[in-house]
C-alpha cells in the first residue's frame, strides 16, 4: 500500500522560505517519479516540479530558480525547498507518485 503525508505547510510573509516534506511508504523514492502539484483556490492542480528515477528534475517556469526539489532516500521522503515566496504561490500543495496522491498541506503567502 503506498502511502504520501505531507508537512510543512503554513503562513509566510512575501520572500520568505518554506520546506514541504513528504513521507512515502510503500514504494521506493529513487525509484519512482516524484512531482509536488498546487491547487489555488478556483484553479486547477498544477505541476510545480518533478523528479525522475536517475534524478532528473523539472519545475514550472514560475517557480524556476525558487523552489528547489530532492529526496532522501535513507528516510524515503521526498522536499520541495521554496525560496522567495510570493501571494501567488499560495495554493494546497499536493505530492505526487504515479497514481498516489497525498492529502495536501496549505501554503499561505501573506503579509
Amino acid at each position: 500500500q503506498v502511502e504520501l503525508v505531507e508537512s510543512g505547510g503554513g503562513l509566510v510573509q512575501p520572500g520568505g522560505s518554506l520546506t514541504l516534506s513528504c513521507a512515502v511508504s510503500g514504494i521506493s523514492v529513487n525509484l519512482a517519479t516524484m512531482g509536488w502539484y498546487r491547487q489555488a483556490p478556483g484553479q486547477q492542480r498544477e505541476l510545480v516540479a518533478r523528479m525522475n528515477g536517475v534524478g532528473g528534475t523539472n519545475y514550472d517556469p514560475s517557480v524556476e530558480g525558487r523552489f528547489t526539489i530532492s529526496r532522501d532516500s535513507a528516510v524515503n521522503t521526498v522536499s520541495l525547498q521554496m525560496d522567495n515566496l510570493n501571494p501567488e504561490d499560495t495554493a494546497v500543495y499536493y505530492c505526487n507518485a504515479g497514481p498516489w496522491w497525498g492529502k495536501g498541506t496549505p501554503v499561505t503567502v501573506s503579509s
